[in-house]
């Protein structure tokens, strides 16, 4: 396998950064950076992921994508490793192929719930999040650290990333509205879900908030089974091992077992 160089927008072509002991340098991307290149991992927003993900592609390059370009396309996986792995068979080395990865909201949720979904098979899911500063980026992280001094000072908050203040603050998730009344990370969580699941049918409902912290996104979330689950059969699932049980269940009266 050949090691992809590490490239980036022109903004960031040509610094220098050390990693294991080695110097590297960032080049500039072009439509010439991915031949030879066996696996290309896109983190750089949805424009550059439509215009550089096909042409990667097309040179025989697998993609990996973390925006939101491909999500829902038709034909393209979208792919949470743990849980629906069997969406990337047929894709080859060599062959080209883009693969989508869900917004951070739904892998979290995702981790949890579809072990209990191919168990009993969720119904109805009502899902809350509560979103740190990180989820918006670097920019996002520092402001919320500039405005709480200034709040802790008496002095007016600088207001460049969110039109609303961010310290000691709540609000909907910064996304635009859609017309639904939900907004974009809302209904990502919806789309996104039935897309990996392979079900249309499934009731889901989503309520994303931007918290005032740096980092760590949290979830709750409460679920309707198609049938009767009981805490026991929860805990005897080897594939639920690595998670505790308080985090599935604060209460246990099915078919409404999580919380």
């Amino acid at each position: 396998m050949n090691c992809t160089p590490y490239i980036g927008l022109n903004r960031s072509a040509g610094k220098k950064f050390h990693y294991e002991g080695e110097e590297h340098t960032i080049e500039e991307t072009s439509e010439n950076s991915f031949k030879g290149v066996d696996i290309a991992l896109f983190s750089a927003g949805g424009a550059i992921s439509k215009n550089l993900g096909p042409v990667a592609s097309d040179a025989g390059c697998t993609v990996v994508d973390n925006s939101s370009a491909f999500r829902m396309t038709e034909g393209v996986p979208l792919v949470i490793p743990e849980v629906n792995p069997d969406a990337m068979k047929g894709m080859r080395y060599g062959q080209g192929g883009i693969i989508a990865n869900p917004n951070c909201s739904t892998i979290i949720a995702l981790m949890a719930v579809t072990p209990l979904h191919k168990a009993a098979k969720v119904k109805r899911m009502v899902i809350s999040t509560y979103q740190a500063a990180s989820g918006a980026g670097q920019a996002a992280m520092d402001e919320l650290e500039l405005q709480t001094k200034e709040v802790l000072e008496g002095k007016e908050v600088t207001k460049n990333i969110f039109p609303f203040q961010y310290a000691f603050n709540l609000f909907s998730h910064n996304s635009p509205m859609t017309d639904n009344g939900y907004n974009e990370e809302e209904m990502k969580m919806v789309k996104e879900t039935k897309k990996i699941w392979g079900n249309q049918d499934v009731s889901i409902t989503a309520t994303c908030i931007r918290v005032p912290i740096m980092r760590a996104h949290a979830e709750s979330i409460n679920l309707e089974f198609e049938r009767d689950v009981s805490e026991e059969e929860v805990s005897s699932e080897k594939k639920w091992s690595s998670f505790t049980l308080g985090q599935y269940f604060a209460c246990c009266n099915a078919p409404f077992g999580m919380t």
